[in-house]
């Protein structure tokens, strides 16, 4: 047999190239892809319990801020007495 006789395998019986990740395992360029766009999700998420998270902070903060300019001034007696009820907006009927 010479080298002529030989026939050379067309380009598309290749499967798709092989991609090499960081840790050197060999994955088809859909598989590398897909691990792309869920590290990228993974992410995403991570940056968005962070930021749920200091706005929570934010707001528990405020609220105990609120609770305890309530507590001083109940201590002090400046709260309004209890006979007297506060409608916003709409008058008592009696």
């Amino acid at each position: 047999m010479t080298d002529l006789m030989t026939t050379p395998t067309p380009a598309s019986a290749h499967p798709t190239p092989a991609v090499h990740n960081r840790e050197g395992t060999t994955m088809l360029l859909h598989e590398a892809l897909a691990r792309c766009r869920h590290q990228e999700a993974l992410r995403a998420a991570r940056e968005f319990r962070f930021a749920r998270s200091v706005t929570a902070g934010r707001r528990w903060t405020l609220l105990a801020r609120f609770a305890a300019r309530r507590a001083e001034r109940a201590r002090a007696g400046l709260d309004v007495p209890t006979g007297h009820h506060r409608v916003s907006g709409l008058r008592s009927a009696f």
